[in-house]
């Protein structure tokens, strides 16, 4: 009886060490649980992103790290692509005016001197540019991003343009046999620090789940929409109602003074009420104050009005309190606000008034 008694003991101990030696084969060789289950456009970002290096021990010795470029460093441009070089990532960055790279290459960031030399030694580039000639002449011109691309490589658009643009973008690269994404990002300046912009994304769909990753590194959430210009379309519909609610607001705000109230009890009324908005509670306390620190420059509203409005007549769609917002910003503009923040719109509503009481 103690004989089949220690052979059970025995037999389950070389079971157990049988089983433990197995878990940790399979902990050894089997990928762990991606963070982020679905590239859904629904899918929430998790708290905390796990970077590339950090499962280098489960990557093949022959499997090489992607190779990101990224074009175009201003207000937004210069955040996106410093959030991919602190997450791991091998990023070549390029910049109109090369001073504006200094500051990611010594982050770790190569430099190209065109994006012709960008996207040819890059898997997949980013693109963060001003307006549809910039985007179009970075891409098409000489020396652009088209003439490095080939079959295996991606161009990613995150510039805010119209349809058309996006689509004639789409053409000179796929004509070089690689893959092309846009993705105009919804957020500004802090968003863009912070790693919390949205992706409307549209285009070739191996290349959003290629580059999922990297755009969850410098954004919160991304869409999948389809059809190229579909993106673009988004976007511009998204910002035609941020101009028009800024402009509003500009108004509500100066109408309170005129009528003895205090605008910035306006802004906490606002911000506890049905039509609280992060935009109010952020950007009024210093409009109070006449100050317009840049998170998002008027004339790039301004412009992105405009092609809304493009966008609007080309389906014959009424959108007048748009086209009353944007020549707001027009006149803005014309008083050399062009690279203050959107929200110095509101001094047009004074030149206005002003306009209206000397007449």
């Amino acid at each position: 009886m103690a004989k089949v008694l220690m052979d059970k003991v025995v037999s389950n101990c070389i079971l157990s060490i049988s089983n433990t030696r197995a878990m940790a084969n399979c902990s050894t060789f089997c990928p762990p649980l991606p963070t982020r289950f679905s590239t859904s456009s629904l899918s929430p970002k998790p708290q905390f992103f796990v970077s590339f290096k950090a499962f280098s021990s489960q990557t093949p010795k022959d499997e090489s790290p992607k190779r990101i470029g990224f074009l175009g460093l201003g207000i937004m441009g210069s955040p996106m692509a410093q959030n991919l070089i602190k997450a791991g990532c091998d990023v070549t960055v390029w910049n109109r005016t090369k001073s504006k790279c200094d500051p990611l290459i010594s982050l770790g960031a190569k430099y190209k001197s065109t994006p012709e030399e960008v996207a040819a030694s890059c898997d997949f580039t980013f693109a963060m540019l001003a307006d549809p000639e910039s985007v179009v002449d970075v891409a098409c011109g000489k020396h652009g991003a088209a003439s490095g691309l080939s079959p295996g490589k991606g161009y990613v658009d995150v510039s805010t343009v119209d349809g058309s643009t996006s689509k004639l973008i789409n053409k000179h690269v796929k004509a070089t046999g690689a893959l092309f994404l846009e993705a105009p990002v919804s957020g500004s300046k802090k968003p863009a620090e912070d790693g919390q912009l949205i992706f409307l994304t549209a285009g070739d769909r191996p290349l959003y789940d290629m580059v999922g990753s990297e755009l969850d590194v410098m954004g919160k959430s991304r869409f999948y929409l389809g059809e190229v210009g579909n993106g673009a379309a988004m976007k511009l519909v998204v910002n035609m109602i941020m101009g028009s609610m800024m402009a509003s607001f500009s108004e509500g705000l100066i109408l309170s003074e005129k009528v003895g109230l205090d605008p910035s009890v306006l802004v906490e009324v606002i911000s506890q009420g049905a039509i609280s908005a992060p935009m109010y509670s952020v950007k009024g306390p210093s409009m109070v104050k006449s100050l317009y620190p840049t998170a998002f420059p008027l004339k790039h509203q301004q412009k992105d009005l405009r092609l809304a409005l493009g966008l609007a007549e080309s389906v014959s769609q009424p959108t007048p309190i748009a086209a009353a917002a944007n020549e707001l910003y027009k006149v803005a503009k014309s008083h050399g606000l062009g690279d203050h923040d959107f929200s110095a719109v509101i001094e047009a509503v004074k030149v206005k008034l002003q306009e209206k009481t000397e007449n």
